[in-house]
């Protein structure tokens, strides 16, 4: 458990989350003090299983945050190109616009929001190590 778990710890973006893991592992010496040594492997084998359980567990609700968070970064960042762009492109064609037309334009403002790129370049710093 040393070394790599407490780096995924670490990485853990809800700070709730983190101090049940630091809590579950410092368990380890209360279990020590409580235990015969004959009961001793197998109380310390169940205790790495309920260690492992938990930082799964939070490793999918992890990822079910940044899968939110990234559906909310594209589409602030769809909105605010939007904001700024489609008014003015369909005003430069100085033709009544229609709904197909403002829906196409929003939907090429989409397509060319750059949200991928950002979405692409942010997401390492967000994930678990």
């Amino acid at each position: 458990l040393v070394g790599g778990i407490h780096k995924t710890i670490a990485s853990l973006h809800l700070e709730r989350w983190r101090t049940d893991m630091k809590d579950e592992i410092n368990r380890i010496h209360q279990i020590l003090l409580d235990t015969h040594s004959f009961y001793l492997t197998g109380t310390i084998q169940r205790w790495i299983g309920s260690v492992i359980h938990k930082i799964e567990h939070y490793k999918v609700e992890h990822q079910e945050v940044l899968k939110e968070a990234t559906t909310l970064l594209e589409l602030a960042l769809w909105k605010a190109n939007l904001d700024g762009n489609v008014g003015g492109i369909l005003e430069q064609t100085e033709v009544r616009t229609t709904r197909r037309q403002l829906k196409r334009a929003r939907k090429e403002k989409c397509v060319t929001s750059g949200a991928s790129i950002v979405i692409k370049n942010v997401l390492p710093f967000l994930k678990l190590e």
